[in-house]
């Protein structure tokens, strides 16, 4: 039972939408048409109408779903299960976030010592009636007086700061609006905080912040006086000859440096400007009601490559980055001879030096990735030399929650199998001793009963990708079973394995396997690898995936109509120039909150920062790699390409929010059109009977801060969809 037709007396009616053939676009002499460019209103009653008849198709496609009320229900049984993140500590108290199972989102408790009473110092629950406002970020202040904290409503980016004192859970007048992409950065004194922030947008005048789809253009950096309005903040740093630049903050450990540091786009490039806090004659206070910015000095004024500062003893600094070493590697310089680098842990020949951070006073903990798999390293902060290697399983390290100060560490790993343990050693005694300080166990799940593989599998220029496979032990590989492939590749982030209940259930219930593939535009192997999986490059992860999945088909892990290819966000894009390019290779797809118009990505909200991995179409050779991929412009008929005439698309679910300030819905909206348009509706007779439609959801935005029962709503919504177009059958 492939398509919902062949389930059914007749085939699905999908509604009818206007068509705009008068808008076209001259792109470099290209006239490119844009029929539904009235969907990228999202306040239009047009746009309104459009998503409610999607809302009602797709909810007539979920009824048939047979599986979805027991995902549903299994899910939240196993979702029912604590969660604890690492305890971090600052001044003389420890804080940790902590979720009882189901609870919308996860409380922030406080205790005096790691065997002291906790008690809850903020609970996002407490904040909405349906869990929709979420901790976007925090901070505590260096002597814990004070939690500064960020809230986003219904998943927007966009976050409301706010103080509460620690002591009483007394929130404080303070509240500041239009804040996005910024972190809370204390100074030591406890007297306030660096932050970044836009200009409202529409001057203020719009009604529900993260549906509109204004660029996000000269963002500032501030500093918030605690006790002060927002309108007397300090401006310090802006760039108006640079709109689209982004700023961060960072206060060094020993308080004494402001370091400011400068991106353009999602370029892993920043420069790095510093401020020695200590020398300012009257402190910040004395530059309040001034005019000009603070007089920074600039260590790194070209975007040549990636700085992150990772210590500094005085004027001397040690600093991570990737110059003239795409796998990093971490340097030195003393900002008295800015000119003089040395090498304090060179480049890797094959793993990746993901982080690092000082520790123990003089000690490093350096994480590095190998083939995908996390490994831990002890290390000398003076010289870099190795001292020890941290003795986890094969996965990742979540977390690692010290600073500088603390000898105790704790370190959170996880993996496919395993949903967490966090460890706790103390450097003080030589060799670590790592133990279990929390173990999160979820019921009902025996790890025993599955395994994981990772094999590399060549692409279609020889390329070996590395992709992990998650299946229950002794299975046939006779291409029987129900399979969901994962991918992302974009913008350097690196998908290493990660505990799943969604998938846990999958595996449990629907005989399913699970797989990962690290294709290429990620960050597995380093800044090379990224580069190879971007702009003129970008092929290479459609390429990569299609490998993937015919490895997985030629294995017999699966066969095309029992496979189902799933990604968000840049991994929503690679499913739809998947189905396009591959549209027989596949039996389901499911596509979250992808970039789908790529001739138009940059022109709303923060799209501009995404061509640094992409192009831009209004340059003439980018605008050529776009448009031969671009999932909204390569929707074709696959019956009249091929001689298979019974070939058509796969059974597919577009996934959007009406809070998606990321990646605004638009991307989604216009594509879901145009695939129904193009195979199904303007055809009286067509072959496409595999369904195409949209789940939509209201009150939430790009993924992040969505409550625990939207969640396990949408999982049961979309993998009750793909059990159906995959007949996969419920096991008990």
């Amino acid at each position: 039972m492939s398509s919902l037709s062949s389930a059914s007396s007749k085939p699905l009616q999908y509604p009818i939408f206007r068509r705009d053939e008068s808008v076209v676009d001259n792109y470099h002499g290209a006239l490119i048409s844009d029929p539904y460019r009235w969907l990228e209103d999202p306040d239009s009653e047009e746009t309104k109408d459009f998503v409610e008849k999607q809302v009602k198709l797709t909810e007539s496609v979920l009824e048939t779903c047979e599986t979805r009320e027991k995902l549903r229900k299994n899910l939240t049984e196993l979702f029912d299960y604590p969660r604890y993140d690492p305890p971090f500590r600052r001044g003389d108290k420890y804080f940790y976030f902590h979720n009882t199972g189901l609870q919308a989102q996860n409380v922030l408790y406080v205790q005096d010592n790691l065997d002291g009473e906790p008690k809850v110092l903020l609970d996002p629950n407490e904040l909405s009636e349906d869990g929709t406002v979420a901790l976007n970020t925090f901070s505590v202040s260096e002597d814990a007086q004070y939690l500064g904290y960020g809230l986003s409503a219904s998943g927007s980016d966009w976050v409301t700061i706010k103080v509460m004192r620690v002591e009483d859970r007394k929130a404080e007048p303070d509240t500041l609006s239009w804040v996005k992409f910024s972190a809370i950065t204390w100074t030591h004194d406890s007297k306030g905080f660096f932050y970044s922030r836009f200009p409202p947008p529409n001057e203020g005048q719009i009604s529900d912040a993260g549906t509109e789809t204004h660029l996000n253009l000269n963002q500032e950096l501030y500093y918030h006086f605690l006790g002060t309005d927002q309108s007397e903040d300090l401006l310090c740093w802006k760039d108006p000859d640079n709109p689209a630049h982004s700023f961060g903050a960072d206060v060094t450990d020993d308080g004494k440096y402001l370091l400011l540091y400068t991106s353009d786009g999602c370029e892993v490039k920043n420069k790095v400007y510093y401020l020695n806090l200590s020398a300012l004659p009257n402190g910040l206070e004395g530059l309040r009601g001034g005019i000009g910015l603070l007089p920074f000095k600039k260590l790194v004024d070209k975007f040549e490559a990636s700085y992150h500062a990772i210590a500094n003893d005085d004027t001397v600094f040690t600093f991570q980055t990737n110059k003239d070493a795409p796998r990093y590697k971490l340097v030195r310089v003393d900002l008295r001879e800015p000119s003089v680098w040395t090498e304090v842990i060179p480049e890797s020949d094959k793993d990746v030096l993901e982080s690092a951070c000082a520790v123990n006073n003089n000690q490093l903990l350096v994480n590095y990735l190998a083939d995908v798999k996390c490994v831990v390293q002890i290390r000398d902060l003076e010289t870099g030399s190795f001292l020890h290697q941290l003795p986890i399983d094969i996965g990742s390290v979540d977390d690692i929650s010290a600073r500088r100060e603390d000898s105790v560490v704790f370190l959170k790993f996880t993996s496919f199998l395993s949903p967490g343990i966090i460890y706790q050693f103390d450097l003080k005694s030589g060799v670590p001793d790592m133990k279990i300080f929390r173990e999160i166990v979820v019921p009902k799940f025996d790890r025993a009963d599955f395994k994981v593989d990772q094999v590399f599998v060549p692409s279609k220029d020889g390329t070996k990708i590395p992709i992990f496979i998650v299946a229950r032990k002794g299975i046939v590989l006779d291409g029987s079973h129900p399979c969901l492939l994962y991918g992302y590749g974009g913008f350097n982030i690196s998908i290493t394995p990660s505990f799943s209940v969604n998938r846990i259930v999958l595996l449990k219930h629907l005989g399913a396997v699970f797989c990962i593939a690290n294709i290429r535009g990620g960050g597995e192997y380093g800044e090379e690898w990224h580069k190879a999986g971007s702009l003129a490059e970008k092929q290479n992860c459609f390429d990569d995936f299609i490998s993937a999945a015919e490895y997985l088909i030629s294995s017999g892990y699966t066969q095309p109509k029992k496979l189902c290819i799933e990604g968000g966000s840049n991994g929503g894009l690679l499913v739809g120039a998947c189905i396009n390019q591959r549209p027989d290779l596949f039996g389901c797809a499911l596509a979250h909150v992808g970039v789908m118009d790529m001739l138009r990505f940059h022109k709303f909200t923060i799209g501009h920062a995404w061509t640094s991995d992409y192009g831009c179409s209004e340059k003439e050779e980018e605008f050529h790699w776009l448009i031969k991929y671009s999932p909204l412009h390569n929707v074709r008929r696959p019956w009249e390409q091929s001689p298979d005439q019974s070939s058509q698309y796969p059974a597919t679910m577009i996934l959007t929010a009406d809070h998606d300030d990321r990646v605004v819905p638009l991307h989604s909206l216009k594509f879901l059109a145009t695939l129904q348009y193009v195979l199904c509706t303007s055809l009286e007779y067509s072959p496409q009977t595999n369904p195409i439609i949209g789940r939509i959801e209201t009150k939430a935005g790009h993924g992040a801060g969505m409550p625990t029962q939207k969640i396990i709503e949408e999982a049961a919504d979309r993998y009750g969809f793909m059990a159906k177009m995959l007949n996969a059958s419920w096991i008990d």
